[in-house]
Order: structure tokens, then sequence, then C-alpha cells
């Protein structure tokens, strides 16, 4: 069988839901030399601390590098307290995002828990304790490792087996084998962990069935104050556990001794506790504070240690969550790896060497990938929120069976202080309000109303204007603000040019028609690999062949100039410059499925992935159309899985010329998988489309992707197949099994290049040395040479903009030349290698330079990035240049 946990697939012998069968020592490789560097210390409340870390790691002959975040939780301190986080209500089997269940439970901090089987219900896998309550029993899974905190604030991490038993009145006893728990095979035995078993479910089960999938014929009873108060015999009992009451669940042998001697009225006992595989000792769980499951250990005695479990199911660079405590047992340490667009994420070797450079004593390792999730709450605020962006990208959560949180036991008390709460960076011409968030003596919100700060700034990057601040001109800035004697700062940085790698308005094309408004969702990508929204009201711009505004976020086109067919909306930031092209656009519905001529098929790869493609009656908001479906089966083979939907055999369908974008309904399934189209052009070269990175909503939703981020497509292009990928790395927390459901494809395609003005068939030839310039056979002088530096031959721009259309010109300000021909927009800046190109930046291996006071530029490189041929004749030293 086929197990599927959050961070971990294992292959199970058994023909039944279950665990990992992979046992045994696992020796580790040494844990790998993490240089850290921290960045920051934030108090969450009293006793509790977030620490932020840059980390860097040689991997593969490079250096890698990512962030971390720690929380610091001193169990000293008598107001704060660690314990479990678990569903909605507090019950298993109704999974929740980490934020969600800090919110219900008043957290202060929190982070993922437990493993569990994503296949099943929602129960740990692992041991949890809530004040002194045990929830749910230790599977019998080994090398499998806990953390908890005793009542007199001790840490404890250990391998922990069940005891129990049933005391009937008689005097009879039958062994219990846990509590809360989901169905699964017992790696040492290889038996059904149900078959002849008994198991109490307490009211912490949320479902009505106990459990669901358990391939045996089940006997309960209730027992209620200590009295069997009901009893059902080879069928379960309906509903779920009342208040106060639980339900014991029997097969085989254990429901004979149940039907003998748990009858109706009949007095009936449990005593269970944990007990410690390292020494044999009984630990009660009265004493016990909190206790959270885990899965290998990871450092003992402040050294990375052998593994515990195979860990190749959870290998790779991934997300990261553990749990440890210092060596003289006074602070715990809950820590996160970060795996998105800033971070590289870890392998556990890795995890290993950070933990012992923070100098952990002993740590476990918890569920990690896409389940790994922090928490936290910013000085002033009332509740927590995500420290960091998840692997599933931005705000996305996943949902989880259980967390471990922080919480504050202390007592209201006077102001202590106020933070400033608002954007940490800003770009040049921003507006942005601040406020503040007070706090007290203990590290808790209080009420800000009576607040009324004073408010200025240390630079003049960024200005007081009264009401709000305004960011001025690259650079870092102090903000203050004073009240009742009180004073906080906050520090805000201006991001320069230098700090871009793309601006991006969020349309590559739109209509040329007076009257149009264009919605433009800004955004920056920065160097640092995080995206930044922008007003586009806080750009430079230039609008060519027509007359606009930018107000609330779009640009409004007011009229259009006589004879225009084509017109450009030129941003800039500080000369980081991108486009947008406005012409007669137009939509074609390239597919709506209803009436389709051409053959869908379905391919699996590997052929162990199983499927079927067809078109059939839509639901919901389609219910009156047809719908392209495709259902898919991965659970067998190994490695990346695609579910291939292919278009008209293996010839595809044509899709329209020059399109610039295109738009599809999507029904997701939630299984997290990622969905995209093959498209061939008529060079033969495949790009791979981006429909979906990640299939993370239920239902209809219409999703639009820029086809232009692709770069050039050369024409005819055809749709090959559409599909979905099941990557190998992270597989385990998504659906192996699912539907998706496609309809009403549209391309959207701009002005064709006649449009553009552009002369077409030119052939323009120049030679080193010599000022005669032919164009298709004319020759006409030019006032200097073409010149050749380290093998690159450079000219002045305006001979390739003079022969070929298009406009160029000098920014002073930021030593760069513009080039614009058709849709294409080129920066290029003195003796910089970097350019940009529409938006993003490239690399070449060459820069413009200067002449005798003449800027010249690369010709291969200009030309090409323009959409031009480039031939180069080393006899004749000819350069010739084609559109």
């Amino acid at each position: 069988m086929i197990a599927v946990l959050a961070g971990a697939l294992v292959v199970q012998p058994l023909a039944v839901p279950g665990w990992g069968a992979l046992t045994g020592t696992y020796t580790a490789s040494a844990a790998a030399a993490v240089s850290i560097n921290k960045t920051g210390e934030n108090i969450v409340t009293s006793g509790a601390k977030l620490l932020t870390y840059k980390y860097s790691v040689p991997r593969s002959g490079k250096t890698a590098t990512g962030l971390a975040s720690v929380i610091q939780v001193d169990l000293q301190n008598p107001y704060v307290k660690l314990d479990v986080m678990t569903g909605r209500g507090g019950k298993f089997t109704t999974l929740q995002t980490v934020s969600g269940m800090a919110k219900e439970t008043g957290a202060v901090a929190g982070v993922n828990g437990d493993y569990f089987n994503t296949a099943a219900e929602g129960a740990p896998m692992g041991a949890q304790v809530s004040n002194g309550v045990l929830m749910s029993s230790p599977s019998e899974l080994k090398g499998m490792y806990a953390f908890g905190v005793t009542k007199d604030r001790k840490p404890v991490i250990d391998q922990y087996d069940f005891a129990g038993t049933v005391n009937a009145a008689d005097g009879s006893t039958f062994e219990l084998a846990g509590i809360n728990q989901v169905s699964y095979s017992i790696e040492e035995t290889k038996a059904y962990s149900h078959i002849d078993a008994m198991y109490i479910y307490t009211e912490a089960w949320g479902n009505a069935e106990r459990p669901k999938n358990s391939a045996t014929t089940p006997s309960e009873v209730l027992v209620q104050n200590g009295t069997v108060t009901k009893v059902s015999l080879g069928k379960a009992l309906e509903g779920t556990v009342p208040t106060g009451a639980y339900i014991l669940r029997a097969h085989g042998k254990a429901a004979a001794y149940m039907k003998q001697h748990l009858t109706v009225g009949a007095k009936v006992q449990t005593d269970y506790s944990l007990v410690s595989k390292t020494t044999g000792q009984k630990l009660d769980p009265s004493s016990l504070e909190v206790m959270i499951g885990g899965h290998t250990i990871l450092v003992d005695n402040g050294k990375a240690t052998s593994f515990s479990r195979n860990v190749d199911s959870i290998g790779g660079y991934r997300a990261r969550t553990a749990v440890g405590y210092s060596q003289d047992n006074r602070y715990a340490y809950i820590v996160t790896v970060q795996d998105n667009d800033g971070s590289s994420g870890m392998s556990l070797t890795e995890l290993q060497g950070l933990m012992t450079g923070l100098g952990i004593w002993k740590a476990v390792n918890l569920d990690g990938g896409g389940s790994t999730t922090m928490v936290t709450r910013p000085l002033g605020e009332e509740e927590a929120q995500l420290t960091f962006t998840t692997e599933y990208g931005g705000q996305t959560q996943r949902s989880v069976v259980n967390g471990l949180g922080v919480y504050t036991t202390a007592p209201a008390s006077k102001l202590k202080g106020f933070a400033i709460s608002g954007k940490t960076q800003l770009l040049i011409g921003e507006t942005a309000s601040y406020s503040v968030k007070g706090y007290d003596t203990y590290y808790n919100p209080v009420a800000a109303s009576n607040i009324n700060p004073s408010w200025k700034s240390s630079s003049s990057n960024v200005v007081w204007n009264g009401s709000s601040f305004t960011a001025k001109k690259a650079g870092t800035a102090t903000l203050s603000a004073t009240s009742g004697g009180v004073s906080t700062t906050l520090k805000v940085e201006v991001l320069g040019a230098d700090s871009l790698s793309a601006l991006n308005l969020g349309a590559a094309s739109a209509p040329l028609k007076a009257g149009t408004s264009i919605p433009l969702p800004a955004t920056v990508k920065l160097k640092s690999g995080s995206t930044v929204s922008i007003d586009p009201s806080a750009l430079q711009w230039e609008f060519v062949g027509f007359k606009g505004s930018i107000k609330d976020g779009a640009l409004n086109v007011t009229s259009v100039n006589s004879g225009t067919k084509v017109g450009y909306a030129i941003a800039s930031y500080e000369g980081f410059k991108t486009m947008l092209t406005l012409a007669d656009v137009q939509e074609t519905d390239w597919e709506s499925f209803e009436n389709v001529s051409y053959g869908l098929t379905f391919t699996g790869s590997p052929s162990a992935v199983t499927g079927s493609v067809q078109i059939k009656s839509g639901t919901g908001t389609h219910a009156n159309s047809k719908v392209l479906r495709l259902d898919y089966d991965m659970t067998a083979g190994t490695g990346n899985k695609y579910a291939y939907i292919n278009l008209n055999g293996s010839s595809g369908k044509t899709l329209t010329s020059n399109a610039s974008s295109l738009s599809l309904d999507v029904w997701g399934d939630s299984s997290y998988n990622w969905l995209r189209a093959e498209v061939v052009d008529a060079n033969g070269k495949t790009v791979y489309v981006d429909l979906a990175r990640s299939l993370n909503f239920t239902g209809w939703k219409t999703l639009s992707v820029n086809l232009n981020q692709y770069g050039t497509i050369a024409y005819p292009a055809k749709v090959k197949r559409i599909y979905v990928v099941n990557l190998a790395e992270g597989q385990d927390e998504r659906s192996a099994i699912g539907s998706v459901e496609i309809d009403n494809i549209k391309t959207i395609s701009p002005a064709g290049s006649d449009s553009f003005g552009l002369p077409t068939g030119v052939a323009a030839k120049m030679s080193i040395g010599s000022t005669k310039l032919q164009v298709n056979g004319k020759s006409t002088i030019m006032d200097t040479t073409p010149v050749v530096r380290d093998g690159v031959t450079y000219l002045p721009v305006k001979y390739i903009t003079d022969t070929f259309g298009g406009v160029s010109g000098w920014d002073s300000k930021n030593a760069a030349v513009t080039v614009r021909r058709g849709d294409q927009l080129l920066v290029l800046n003195l003796n910089k290698k970097d350019y940009i190109s529409n938006g993003k930046i490239k690399t070449s291996e060459s820069a413009i330079i200067n002449v005798s006071n003449r800027t010249l530029v690369p010709v291969r490189l200009v030309s090409e990035q323009l959409g031009l041929s480039v031939k180069w004749e080393q006899k004749t030293k000819t350069v010739t240049i084609e559109s």
C-alpha cells in the first residue's frame, strides 16, 4: 500500500491504510557546516522572543543561503507556557491552518506540529498531551521521538510507548491499544492496528466514525461517569463522543471481552500512561504540561546524532520545523527554516548544523515542507501573524493536524511602550501611513486610543507631511514616534533602482481606445527575491501616441492621437523601465469545447500513472456548457509524475498567432499540483506555460497567463498538451488522485508587426574601419566607423533604429541608452553588462561604451534583442543585420 504523510511518503506491505515500514537506526552524514548570522530579535511576550537568522551553507560546490526564524521560550518565566493547538474547536479530524489555530486558542506564537496520515481523518502519529490530558497515544512506529514539558517546567525529548488497561467491575482486565488513533499497520508485527484490539475515543475525536476505513467490524460501548451507558455489538454507536464521556471501540478478542464484561450499567475504569523506550519508566500524562510528537531525533548532547528513522522520504532542500532545548533546560527553541523566494530551504543534515550552531542541546524534527508555518504576534498587535511566506507562496497555508503554541498568562499591567506599524520598505514617491500599538510591562497589547504621538524622520530620504510619510530618495530613514515621554523608532528603507530585478505592470498589452481604463497591479521584484506591490502613480510615465493619466491603480486613456495605430505607456522607476503596448488587441475564443473536431487522449508518465480525458457537461457556473475534464491517478510509480491531455494526437492545436496572453476557466481540486501547457513554436522550441503553479483552490476560477514572460515564441505555434504535474519533491503533500476541468480558453493578440510600421526585408551591411553603410544595396555614409573591442562590434544605436525602425534616447541622469522598436524596450547602462529588457534585468557579455564622447552599443546584443538577425563575416570583417 502507499500511505501519504505530511512530510513523508512510504510504501507499506499491507493492503490497509498505514504508515512507514522503514525502521532501524540510520547513520547521518556529519552535520553540514552552516554559517549563521543573527539579523533580528523581537519580543513576542514576556518570556518569548522571535530570533531571525541568515544562514549560508556549502552545497554542490556553491554556497546556498537562506533564512531561519526561531522562537526562544524561557521555561523559567512564570508568564509564558507551551501547549498544543489542535484542529477546529480543539478536536482531531478537523484540520486547520496554524494561523487559524493560533487565533482560535489565543496563542501569541506557534508552528505546525506532528506528522499525520493525510489519507486518514487527521489525528497525529505521536503522543499529544495538553495540560496533563493525553489526547492521542503514540503509534507503534520505531524511531519516532516526541517533545514535552513537565509541569515543573522541564523539557523532555524521548521515544514513548503506550500502556493501558480496561478494568471491569468483575476484576477482569483487557489491554488498551491506544487513544484517538487512525487505523494503520504496526511496523514490528505488520499486523493491522485495530485487529483484536481495544481503543479509547474521547470527545477530542471530532468524527462520528471511529476510525474511517477501519476494515474491521467494530463493537463499541459508551462510558459516562465510569459506567457503561450504551452497548453496540458488531456495529458502531451513532454520533460523536459526548462531552466528558468516552467510547471503547473493540474488535475480535477485544469485542468478545467487551460482550462478556462491559454490559450496560457495569462500572469500568481505564488506566494508562506513557512508557519511555529509553528507560522503560512510566510517565504519567498528568505530570506533563504539554507533549507533541515528532519524527527523527536531530541533536543529542549538543551534537548532530544518527537519524532514528529512514529520512529518504523527507529529504531534499525543504522548509523545516524542529523543536529543542538548551543544556541547562531553561530555554525551549522552536526552529523553522524558510523555503521561498528569499530562502533556499535545508536538508536535514544542514538543519542539524543550524541547530548545533544555535547551541541547542537536544532536538527533534517536526513536520516540514509545505506544512512549515510560523506565526508570531508583533508588539502591540492583538493576534499572531504569519512570520514568513510558506512553500506554497505568499500567505497560503496548509491545514495541519496540530501545532505547538506559545501562550501568555501574564496579568494586564501599565503601558511600557508602543510599536510602530507600517511598511519597512518604500519605493521612491510612495506615501505611507503609520500607526502605533501599545504594549504593557509584560509586552502584551494595551489599548492605544490615548496615544497621540508626534512624528519625525531622521533623514530627507523620507519626509513627514503632517499626516503620512513620503519616500523621496533611495536610502534609509528612522521614523520616530513620541508620546507621553515614551518614544519608539522604525527603520525604513527606500529602494533604489539598483535593488530591482524586474518591474511588472501586470499587463503587456491593452486596447488603444479613448475611455479605456486598464488596471495595473504593478509589482517590483527585488534582487533579494521578494516581490513588492507598487502604486503605479509612484512611477514616472511617458505616453506615446495618446494622452492619459494614472489614477486609482489604473491607466486611463483620455484620447488617441490622430492616425495612431500603436501607443506606448512607458513606466520608469529611477531609470528602470518597462512598457505597456496599446493597440487594437483582439480577443479570440481559442477553445470553448462545445464542438471539438480533433482527438483528445490521455498519457501518463511514468506509465503507472493512469487517467482519462473526456468532454462533458460542466457543473456550477458552467452547468450550461461543455468542459474538458482530466481524471488522474498518480498513486503508482515514482519520481516526477505527469497526467497529460494530448491535443489532436501528437500534432497539437494551433495557437492564435502572436498571442500575448490567454485566459481560461479552471475547476480546481485543491490537490496543490501544478497545471501547465506545452507549446511548440515554429522553430521546434518547446515552451512550458504555467497555467497554475498550485491548484490550491476548489471550484471554478478564471486564470490569466502572460505569454510574453516566456520570451519570443515563433509562430505558427501549437499547444501540444495540457497536463498536471506532481513533482517528486514534496510529493507527499499533494493529492495523488484528482480531477481538473477546463473551459473557455481565450487568447489576446496585440497589433501585428505591420501595425508597428516596421520595415521588413531589410539587410544592412557595415565593415570594420569603413563609414559605408549599405542598406539593400544602397550606400550611405555614417559619421563614424564600427569599432571592435574584445571581439565585440560597437556602433551608435541610431544607425540601427534609423534603418530598422524605432527610437532611441540618452538618459544623462542615469547614464543609459533607451531603445524602443515595436513592442521591445531596452535600457542599456554605460559600462554595465546588466541591461533591462521589457522590465526585466538580463546580463550580456558586453556593455555600452564611450569612445571619443560617442556612446556606442554592442551591435549583436541590441539587434537581436530588437528581433533582428546578425551575421558576421570574418574574412571581410563585415556585419550584416537583417529584419
